[in-house]
């Protein structure tokens, strides 16, 4: 898929073209409906949030100027989206820090014997019910950035932040969800030296 041809669609669905909008649905549809699965609770409200961002980008591609790439601005609808739905839940704001590579939600691409799979599979159930436990705001940046695999600039820019307060939501969601893997016992705490320096990767 080119870049071109995505913004071919982009042009011919802000002109009414229901045809080019369901490829861009087709396009995307399994990756907000990863990103929405990740913030929401459960897979109904996850699918509900990812329906309500792909209508809201039907109904506001009139008024989408290209300052951003499209998938930013669907993302930054879906994550609204699942924001929303979290506040009305009544979820909490925490407020925690911790250093980019004290936790790394990326498990290794090597080759698992079935005991290292097993383990990474708890591992990840344990992840997956850390950011469920998360107030939204956190998960939501937790999400785009570990998940996603997206830039500060790009989560500031679905998110509606500032870089600054990006970078800090992120700390202290890392923070917050490595204090529930470490008393699920399923997480190690950084030697002493980690703890007091500031050497997080920028």
């Amino acid at each position: 898929m080119t870049g071109t041809q995505e913004e071919k669609w982009v042009a011919a669905a802000r002109e009414g073209d229901q045809g080019a909008f369901e490829e861009l649905v087709r396009l995307y549809e399994k990756r907000v409906l990863a990103l929405t699965q990740r913030m929401c609770k459960n897979p109904e409200d996850a699918a509900e949030t990812a329906q309500e961002a792909f209508f809201a980008a039907w109904q506001g591609l009139g008024s989408f100027r290209g300052d951003s790439s499209f998938s930013t601005w669907l993302y930054r609808l879906a994550s609204n989206a699942c924001v929303d739905l979290l506040r009305r839940e009544g979820k909490r704001q925490a407020a925690v820090s911790l250093d980019d590579e004290d936790l790394n939600l990326d498990l290794p691409a090597s080759v698992p014997s079935p005991q290292e799979e097993a383990e990474r599979r708890e591992l990840r159930e344990e992840i997956e019910a850390g950011l469920r436990a998360l107030p939204p705001e956190y998960r939501a940046v937790l999400v785009l950035r570990e998940m996603q695999q997206l830039r500060y600039d790009e989560i500031s820019q679905v998110l509606g932040l500032d870089v600054g307060t990006v970078k800090s939501r992120i700390s202290r969601g890392r923070k917050k969800l490595r204090a529930f893997l470490l008393e699920r016992g399923n997480f190690s705490p950084p030697p002493p030296s980690k703890e007091t320096g500031k050497g997080g990767r920028p």
